[in-house]
């Protein structure tokens, strides 16, 4: 598989003055994801779990709902100049009997955070696809268990320690306890790699769980949340408008800016337990 850090040297200058010294990078290379042959996404990430990240990106996009409509996952037709594999092309066939995917899922190395689709006809999308919506889940997380989600996801990054360049998102128990924790240069894939994950084990849709974003909270990482059943989301620092409205819609507990033993919540703040 391709590597996570690259080094580098690099002029560092300083009030001490300047010196020429090694620094870590955080890998970046381009995933292209494809379905039965066909190119569907290409999206710049770090490399390793890719096969969760797929999963993820296909349960989130509505593509696929559970691990059995997955056949298989491998890497093609990628060679560097020397013949030998990059590792950055992965074909996943889908299962007999489900559909391609819908047309305006395609992603190219040009998309940003956005959903690509803004107001009202975005929160009726997402309502309207996900089979795994969070409104009825009973869970219940007791405040100061929650506020230390963010510290023990810091905790276990550790490609992060080594380059500052990475977003990180864990998915923890209702007790706080961490199941899975994934880095990447992109916080969206994180994300789909810690809920490829899940679907992998089977823990699609992801009822009594808390996904942890070391970042802010975009309408994307709402939906994403959303579309895997997951009934909190909990990030370092601010949701967007727009995020605030889907989790409102969709029945998803939204706390922003847990950090420090406090934290604000947009949305159903009740599964909060504070006494």
């Amino acid at each position: 598989m391709g590597r996570l850090i690259a080094r580098r040297p690099v002029l560092r200058l300083s009030p001490d003055g300047e010196r020429t010294r090694p620094d870590q990078l955080a890998v970046e290379e381009p995933l292209e994801i494809r379905v039965r042959g066909r190119a569907l996404a290409v999206t710049m990430r770090t490399p390793g779990h890719d096969v969760e990240l797929a999963h993820g990106f296909l349960l989130t996009e509505g593509v696929i709902e559970g691990v059995a409509d997955v056949r298989d996952a491998r890497y093609c037709d990628s060679l560097d100049d020397e013949g030998r594999n990059t590792y950055n092309v992965l074909d996943v066939g889908l299962a007999e009997g489900v559909p391609e995917p819908e047309t305006g899922v395609e992603r190219n190395f040009y998309t940003t955070s956005s959903c690509g689709v803004c107001g009202k006809a975005s929160l009726d999308a997402v309502r309207l696809r996900s089979k795994h919506s969070p409104a009825g889940d009973p869970v219940r997380v007791p405040v100061e268990v929650l506020a230390a989600m963010p510290d023990a996801l810091r905790r276990r990054q550790q490609v992060f320690d080594r380059t500052g360049g990475l977003h990180a998102a864990g998915l923890f128990a209702a007790d706080g306890t961490l199941l899975v924790v994934r880095e990447d240069v992109g916080r969206h894939n994180a994300v789909d790699k810690v809920l490829g994950w899940a679907l992998l084990q089977g823990r699609i849709p992801a009822l009594g769980t808390v996904l942890v974003v070391s970042g802010r909270a975009s309408f994307e990482l709402v939906q994403k949340a959303v579309m895997a059943g997951v009934p909190m989301l909990a990030a370092v620092s601010a949701p967007s408008s727009l995020a605030a409205d889907l989790a409102d819609e969709s029945g998803l507990t939204l706390a922003g800016f847990v950090r420090g033993g406090s934290m604000n919540v947009y949305t159903r703040s009740e599964r909060i337990v504070t006494r």
